[in-house]
């Protein structure tokens, strides 16, 4: 007993300067906080990423003057000497792929090799810049099917269904073509349709008519299912960003201010409020404080990331790596869920297709072109094309996005066309393969590990051969007839299942619509990290705002989705009634008995 209590008596003498120390340390950690803020400028809110998101709440939370907002961007302005000429290669549509390729304005990820496509490392573009990766997208317009945010609903995201969400694509967007129970006609967002009428893409939807798919004339309407022409964020020959739409026009705001070329490094907290955040700018420390709320719209890959360098996260993962814990949030870079996409390609017959487009003469006459009067094929993305079908009998909504386009693209775009050939993009759009994401250190200068796990599982694998035969079914259609070459790819020697799926391994790559990596859901709900209200569960003064709070990815590209959750956060922020247009009809097949 006494050898005991000398132990006790031992070990206690000992941990008392320690935990005198530690306390003094944590006075002079408020201390320094508390001086900080006395000295450093103060905003109502901070926002973190001006991306797809982060330029709508900047925008519409300084539409009240008594709030004052504070915008960082990690990368640059979207414009050079804020001339559009001078930055030709965001704002040219048809010079979409420079920037996909260009790290200036791209935080260009990579993930880990993943095992089911043949240990290949993908690659994952992300905007840098003002606009985020609306500034770096294909422009593709697309709202996903209204079940996607029903399913929202059911998964914890109580307030998020389609009859909430859809009030606020409305609010957001500008159709060229004017407003109905769907479409906005009076938004910021301009949203327009292709002008080149090209005869492929003209081929392509009556081919899919006669595979038997209805025509849509609106697939972010009534009706997602069938072909059709699609919706693009194209503005009088233009890419209109959020950074055009929503941030560019309020600049002068006095209650806004806005800063580039500075990384957030850490969120900074008074106990478990967020307080402020920290970041560098040309080499210099920096804080800057928020008096209401710290807002991350970082995306899918950057919010996470924040989190868990600011103790946010697995308490297990940052331990490991030495990060002070603020709240252990297992869900924090987990349920990760993307796109994954191939193409399938047929030489063309006629010399009608972009192959020579890409040609440097004829790129030189179609820049000056652009440069000169913003028109012409400059002016497009050439996506102009697509549609959403059912992969077989028995799915309830549309689980295939096709986009069409009347040229070759390889390797991301990184090498030029070598043929005349038209291919169509295809994919699933509700994977079950499901990923992650951790930091690879405590440095936030360097990139997270991504596992998206593409094609983990038996369901992903039999949807993409699917894929395959159906969309060479539609280019067997007659009116392709008088355009048809050689396939391309796969090429006619891949007929058997096991090929077309050793095909897929090959050739399958990112559609770059990473989610879900803080997923809203029920505070019951062990992985959900933000609650409907996108507030940070356990802790105050913090909300995540973004793709990445995304329950589970929805049917189609992710910038009008990202647009809409900001709409409807920037309501909730300013304690707004929710918008809602109740019983909207949404387009039922006749039959879920069979697969068209």
């Amino acid at each position: 007993m006494i050898q005991v209590g000398s132990c006790i008596m031992f070990s206690f003498c000992h941990l008392v300067p320690r935990i005198s120390n530690l306390c003094a340390s944590c006075d002079r950690q408020c201390m320094d906080l508390s001086s900080a803020k006395a000295s450093t400028p103060s905003f109502n809110y901070v926002i973190v990423g001006a991306g797809s998101a982060g330029c709508v709440l900047a925008n519409r939370l300084t539409e009240d003057p008594q709030e004052s907002v504070l915008l960082l961007e990690a990368g640059p302005k979207d414009r050079t000497l804020g001339n559009v000429r001078l930055s030709w290669k965001i704002h040219m549509p048809a010079a979409l792929t420079y920037n996909l390729c260009d790290d200036k304005v791209n935080w260009f990820y990579h993930t880990l090799p993943q095992e089911h496509v043949n240990n290949r490392v993908m690659y994952w573009p992300r905007g840098r810049v003002w606009g985020g990766s609306s500034s770096l997208n294909a422009m593709v317009y697309i709202r996903g099917h209204g079940e996607d945010y029903n399913r929202w609903q059911r998964e914890g995201a109580e307030g998020w269904d389609y009859d909430h969400c859809l009030p606020y694509f409305r609010k957001a967007q500008c159709h060229e073509l004017g407003g109905d129970r769907y479409r906005g006609a009076s938004g910021p967002l301009h949203v327009s349709r292709g002008k080149t009428n090209h005869p492929l893409h003209r081929a392509f939807i009556e081919a899919g008519q006669q595979a038997g798919y209805p025509f849509t004339n609106d697939m972010n309407g009534f009706q997602q299912e069938g072909l059709g022409w699609m919706d693009m964020t194209i503005y009088e020959g233009k890419r209109w960003s959020t950074a055009s739409a929503y941030l560019r026009p309020v600049l002068n705001r006095a209650n806004l201010r806005t800063e580039v070329q500075c990384l957030t490094t850490r969120i900074l907290f008074d106990g478990r409020r967020a307080v402020g955040v920290e970041y560098t700018q040309n080499g210099e420390k920096k804080q800057v404080f928020a008096e209401k709320e710290v807002i991350l719209s970082g995306g899918a890959i950057n919010s996470p990331q924040l989190l868990m360098l600011s103790g946010v996260g697995n308490a297990d993962d940052l331990k490991q790596l030495d990060i002070p814990v603020v709240q252990h949030l297992p869900g924090v870079g987990r349920n990760l869920q993307d796109h994954l996409e191939l193409y399938v390609q047929q030489q063309c017959t006629q010399p009608i297709t972009l192959y020579k487009a890409q040609k440097p003469f004829h790129m030189v006459k179609i820049g000056l072109e652009w440069l000169l009067q913003y028109t012409g094929y400059g002016a497009t993305a050439h996506l102009e094309s697509g549609g959403f079908i059912r992969s077989r009998g028995g799915v309830a909504h549309p689980d295939i996005q096709f986009h069409f386009l009347p040229s070759q693209v390889i390797d991301h775009g990184r090498v030029a066309s070598k043929i005349e050939a038209y291919q169509v993009h295809v994919g699933p759009m509700r994977s079950t393969s499901i990923g992650w994401l951790k930091l690879k250190s405590a440095s936030p200068l360097e990139h997270p590990i991504i596992q998206p796990n593409y094609l983990s599982t038996d369901t992903d694998v039999w949807e993409f051969r699917e894929c395959v035969k159906l969309s060479r079914e539609i280019f067997a259609q007659k009116a392709f007839d008088p355009f048809r070459g050689p396939e391309v790819q796969p090429g006619p020697e891949c007929q058997s299942d096991a090929e077309i799926d050793a095909f897929v391994r090959h050739k399958a790559d990112s559609a770059y619509h990473p989610s879900c990596t803080c997923k809203m859901g029920s505070p019951s709900d062990p992985m959900a990290v933000v609650d409907p209200e996108t507030r940070v569960l356990g802790l105050e003064g913090l909300r995540v705002v973004d793709a990445s709070i995304m329950p589970s990815v929805v049917s189609g590209n992710l910038n009008a989705p990202t647009i809409m959750i900001a709409e409807k956060a920037a309501d909730i922020i300013r304690g707004r009634p929710a918008l809602s247009d109740p019983g909207v009809p949404v387009y039922q097949p006749g039959s879920l008995e069979t697969q068209r």
